[in-house]
């Protein structure tokens, strides 16, 4: 039999960015995501509350997964259904709600962990994996909930347009200036691609950014806009090197695989999940 012919030109791997990913599959996925925002916060606001409870059910299991895979043992079940709890108690109860939740979750989770081996067994590691567990609560649901309550305010879904536009554009600026003019990694034991560049390339972006929302879409004033645009970037940047740590720590390159180009869903979320407690604050202060 005649030798196997090999192609003369071998598929060509998926187009990256600077950034190391799919930048089409990105682009595509965060298109859609950011349709379904819109449509969502314009038709059914307060089906928002069933889009953030849902994605965060999504992340924690990411995230659970991951730390089971590096022999930390988190009780994913009440986790779970603590983190819903967390995310929809705050509807008819406001923050009461939400802090009470999550000290009940807290507290079930702390117990679960105690007889996860049975009653005759002596728990492992107990400290370390407690501490993972709240963690893990506050990091996600906890955070999250604030954009839930957020869309639940006078002028909610305008509120929550606010915190998307200026995240949107502290990552767009962000990553062109990065592209263009990065060369000062920001800190680079953490996330080697971050550079201070990029954070300038942010800061501009989503101030102006949010400017404009917050006086076009709020009606407020115009410094409220500035001051958030400045947290917003602070808190984003904060949120994505706290993720970089994790997964450094966990020795992973991304959460998940759900999202081509992006990873996981907790790979987009981790400068929203800040950003979500602050523009809260500070909408709910001054506006």
């Amino acid at each position: 039999m005649p030798a196997e012919r090999k192609p003369e030109h071998p598929a060509a791997p998926a187009p990256a960015s600077k950034a190391g990913r799919n930048l089409p599959a990105a682009i595509g996925v965060g298109g859609g995501l950011g349709l379904l925002v819109i449509l969502v916060l314009v038709y059914a606001p307060t089906a928002w509350l069933g889009v953030v409870a849902a994605a965060i059910a999504i992340a924690t299991w990411e995230v659970t997964k991951r730390l089971g895979e590096a022999g930390i043992r988190v009780p994913r079940i009440p986790l779970l259904l603590g983190g819903q709890a967390i995310m929809w108690l705050g509807w008819p109860f406001g923050v009461d709600g939400t802090l009470a939740a999550f000290a009940a979750t807290a507290l079930v989770c702390m117990t679960w962990r105690l007889f996860d081996h049975g009653l005759g067994a002596t728990p492992r590691n107990y400290l370390r994996d407690v501490a993972v567990t709240v963690f893990t609560a506050a990091w996600l649901p906890l955070l999250a909930a604030f954009a839930g309550l957020m869309v639940l305010q006078d002028d909610g879904p305008g509120r929550v347009f606010v915190l998307m536009i200026g995240i949107v554009c502290s990552d767009v600026g962000g990553y062109v200036a990065g592209v263009l003019f990065g060369k000062h990694p920001m800190v680079p034991r953490i996330s080697p691609k971050k550079s201070w560049e990029g954070f300038a390339g942010s800061l501009v972006f989503c101030v102006l950014g949010s400017l404009a929302s917050v006086t076009l879409i709020l009606g407020a004033n115009s410094m409220i806009g500035v001051l958030l645009g400045v947290v917003l970037v602070v808190t984003g940047t904060l949120g994505d090197l706290i993720e970089s740590q994790v997964k450094r720590d966990l020795q992973i390159k991304d959460m998940g695989t759900l999202l081509p180009g992006h990873g996981g869903i907790m790979d987009r979320l981790d400068s929203l999940l800040p950003s979500a407690f602050v523009t809260w604050l500070v909408l709910t202060i001054l506006v």
